[in-house]
C-alpha cells in the first residue's frame, strides 16, 4: 500500500506553493548506505530521494555506478523511509529497467539531452506510463536543445515534466564547475512558465562549500526547488565526493536558506515599484533611442572607410574605447566586465554594420 500512496503523491509533486527539497547521494553505493540516507532525509523533510544508478563517466576506468541490483536498493530505502525516489536513465533500456523496479521519478541527464535520438528513445519507452520527468539542461548552454528534450517528452504524453538547471560547461577558467549562465534558466522560465524549474547547486558547482550560496541564489531568483548531493561521508563518496554534503549539512542548509515568497506586494511596494518600474521603461527607452543613434554614427563611418578603402577593424581605436568605458564604468560604480561585455556586442554589432556598407 505505500508504495502506491507514493506514486500517488507524484503528479502534483512538481507544482505546489514551496520549494521542492530533492536529496541523495550521487551514486547508490549499497542498500545500507540509500537507506540510511533515505530515513535521515526524509526526517530532515525533503521531498524526493534522490540517487545514481548508471554513471555516465569521462574515463572507463572511472566508477559508473552499481547497475541494476541498485534499482532493487532504492526503492526498497525508498519504501522503508515513506519518500519517492528519482533515478537518472540515459537510454530505453535504462527506463524499461527502472520502469519494472517501481521508481517514482526519472531524470535524463545533461549529456543526455544534448542527443535527440536518445531522449526519442527514452520517450518512447516512457509513452503512456504515469511518470514524471526531470530534464536536465544539456552540457553546452543551448536552450533550444533544452526545450527540444521538453518537447519530444510532451509529445509522447507525458505531462509531468520539469527542468533541471545544473550549469554548462565552459572552457574559460571559473569559480564553478559549471557556470551557472543564469540568463539561460531564467529565458526558459519565461518561455515556458508551465514547466518548473530545479537548479542543481552541487553540479554548478562542484564543491560543496559553494552549496549554499548557489542554493540561495537560485531561489531568489524564483526557482521551484533544489536537487542536493547528499552522502553519509562524502570523503569516502565513489563519485562526486567533492561536491557532496552530509545529512546535517543538508539540513542546516535548508533550515538558512531564505525562501522569498511567490506572493504579491502590499500596497505601498506595490506603488513604489510601479514608480520605479515606470523610471526604468523611460531609461530603457532612452538606451535603444541611444543605441539606435549610435548605430547611425558607425554606418556613417563605415561608408567612409568603405570610400577610402579602409579596414573596418581599427584594433588601436578599440583599445582606446575599451580603456575609455572601463574608467567610466568604475568612476559610475559599475562593474567593469559587465559593461565590457555589453560594449563587446555593440562592437560587433557596429563591425556587421560597416561591413555592409
Amino acid at each position: 500500500m505505500g508504495n502506491f500512496l507514493i506514486k500517488d503523491s507524484i503528479s502534483s509533486i512538481f507544482t505546489r506553493n514551496k520549494p521542492l527539497w530533492i536529496a541523495g547521494p550521487c551514486s547508490v553505493e549499497s542498500a545500507e548506505q540509500i537507506t540510511q540516507i533515505a530515513i535521515s532525509l526524509k526526517s530532515y523533510g525533503a521531498d524526493i530521494l534522490r540517487g545514481g544508478i548508471w554513471k555516465p563517466r569521462t574515463h572507463p576506468d572511472s566508477f559508473e555506478g552499481v547497475g541494476q541490483i541498485g534499482l532493487q536498493w532504492l526503492k526498497e530505502a525508498s519504501i522503508t523511509a515513506g519518500i519517492p525516489c528519482a533515478t537518472e536513465v540515459a537510454n530505453a533500456k535504462h527506463t524499461e529497467l527502472a520502469l519494472k523496479a517501481g521508481i517514482d521519478i526519472f531524470w535524463i541527464g545533461a549529456r543526455t539531452t544534448g542527443n535527440p535520438f536518445l531522449v526519442t528513445e527514452i520517450a518512447e519507452a516512457l509513452k503512456g506510463c504515469k511518470v514524471s520527468v526531470m530534464v536536465k539542461n544539456p552540457l553546452n548552454p543551448d536552450i533550444e536543445l533544452w526545450l527540444g528534450a521538453i518537447e519530444r517528452l510532451s509529445n509522447a504524453d507525458i505531462d509531468n515534466i520539469c527542468a533541471i538547471h545544473r550549469g554548462f560547461f565552459c572552457y574559460q577558467k571559473s569559480i564553478y564547475r559549471n557556470p551557472p549562465l543564469w540568463q539561460i534558466p531564467v529565458e526558459i522560465k519565461r518561455r515556458r512558465p508551465d514547466i518548473p524549474i530545479i537548479c542543481d547547486p552541487s553540479h554548478i558547482t562542484g564543491e560543496r562549500t559553494k552549496v549554499e550560496e548557489v542554493s540561495s541564489e537560485a531561489l531568489a531568483l524564483g526557482f521551484d526547488g533544489l536537487m542536493i548531493e547528499v552522502h553519509p561521508c562524502p570523503e569516502k563518496a565513489l563519485s562526486d565526493a567533492r561536491q557532496q554534503i552530509t545529512p546535517e549539512e543538508f539540513k542546516h542548509l535548508m533550515d538558512s536558506i531564505s525562501i522569498r515568497k511567490d506572493m504579491g506586494f502590499s500596497q505601498s511596494s506595490e506603488e513604489s515599484i510601479a514608480q520605479i518600474r515606470a523610471s526604468i521603461d523611460i531609461v530603457d527607452q532612452t538606451l535603444i533611442e541611444t543605441l539606435a543613434h549610435r548605430m547611425e554614427l558607425v554606418e556613417s563611418i563605415g561608408r567612409l572607410k568603405a570610400k577610402e578603402n579602409i579596414s573596418v577593424l581599427q584594433a588601436d581605436r578599440w583599445n582606446t574605447v575599451l580603456s575609455k568605458i572601463g574608467k567610466c564604468a568604475e568612476k559610475n560604480n559599475l562593474d567593469k566586465n559587465f559593461v565590457e561585455k555589453i560594449f563587446n556586442l555593440i562592437h560587433e554589432e557596429s563591425m556587421e554594420r560597416q561591413i555592409r556598407q
